[in-house]
């Protein structure tokens, strides 16, 4: 259920709410909008005795309604205007269609410096780099860990980019969130559903990619596992899924974009670099994603994507980025964004 609050509702009122929503069992999560504050209620109705409905006659409430959605802090119906996340002075969600770029992984001091310089250069609003990667191989490179985040956060620093980079494990949070803006749980974290709880008691944003085989009703759920523990900075990202088809790495399902922006108030990004696996596809996949509606791009940005330790064949060298920033601005104009 979610409780639309008067316009003119005071603190007061709105205190006065939450109190009686919980002592009904539920946990209330109080949401601020453009022009309303909606008090979000999660728990199990249980009957008459644990209802809701009465609270249309408390001071300062305009409506009670029920949200139909299995995800409740996350449905449209919580913020209809959309939610614009704040990731180091940087907004995700506006009118501005936000690009995070960089490499797939810090393997270097000298190669994540060039890949900042770069992105920087080329107008990118976030820079990205993974310490912690998740391999399908063992033996495949495992990234540079804590040291690799200090190299991060060092060149992110340097050229003026908030930083995003992965998190695997729930015992690294504070030392990820200590020197990053900006938290990515991977695919195969998804529905790690300890990690996701874990994260929702942070309050450091948290950009969530869909699973490789995950459905969309799917991905919102592992959405509301961090809201519903009281963490609001959450941001979606389309990353491809597994299908039957092998010619590209995954099969990017640019369905996801509209639809989740019908269904959920969170933003949504998109990463073509892991939705297609290949450069050449960067480009005509990141300008359609655009079109269809999504609030930001996650392009893989290497300064030498043959020399890369992961992913080089669908990292963007920093000419092949510049060209693609070039691009995105007639496609946002005509959508009614801005780069």
């Amino acid at each position: 259920m979610i409780i639309v609050m008067k316009s003119h509702a005071s603190p007061a009122d709105i205190a006065n709410v939450v109190r009686m929503v919980e002592a009904l069992d539920y946990r209330a999560h109080v949401i601020t909008g453009v022009e309303r504050t909606v008090v979000a209620c999660v728990g199990e109705e249980r009957g008459e005795a644990h209802s809701l409905t009465h609270l249309e006659s408390v001071a300062g409430v305009e409506r009670v309604m029920p949200v139909l959605r299995t995800f409740k802090l996350a449905s449209r119906e919580v913020r209809p205007e959309g939610s614009i996340i704040e990731v180091g002075g940087v907004a995700i969600g506006g009118p501005r269609i936000t690009v995070i770029a960089g490499p797939c992984a810090v393997e270097s001091r000298l190669q994540v410096e060039g890949a900042a310089d770069a992105v920087k250069a080329a107008g990118a609003h976030l820079m990205r780099g993974g310490a912690y990667k998740p391999r399908t191989s063992p033996y495949s490179f495992q990234g540079m860990e804590g040291e690799g985040i200090t190299l991060l956060e060092h060149a992110g620093r340097r050229v003026g980019l908030p930083v995003v980079t992965e998190i695997m494990d729930a015992h690294d949070i504070e030392l990820v969130a200590e020197h990053s803006d900006m938290l990515q749980v991977g695919a195969r974290n998804a529905q790690n559903f300890a990690l996701l709880r874990a994260l929702g008691r942070i309050r450091k944003p948290i950009l969530l990619k869909r699973g490789m085989s995950t459905r969309i009703e799917e991905f919102l759920m592992a959405a509301e596992y961090i809201l519903s523990e009281g963490n609001p900075n959450v941001v979606l990202c389309e990353r491809g899924i597994r299908t039957f088809e092998t010619a590209t790495r995954n099969t990017l399902d640019l369905n996801a974009v509209p639809l989740l922006k019908e269904w959920t108030h969170l933003p949504v990004v998109v990463d073509p670099s892991h939705g297609t696996g290949l450069w050449s596809l960067v480009t005509p996949m990141a300008l359609a994603a655009v079109a269809a509606g999504a609030d930001g791009l996650l392009i893989e940005v290497h300064p030498d994507p043959r020399a890369a330790l992961s992913d080089g064949p669908q990292q963007l060298t920093p000419a092949s980025f510049k060209a693609l920033m070039a691009a995105l601005k007639p496609v946002a104009e005509a959508v009614g964004r801005r780069i």
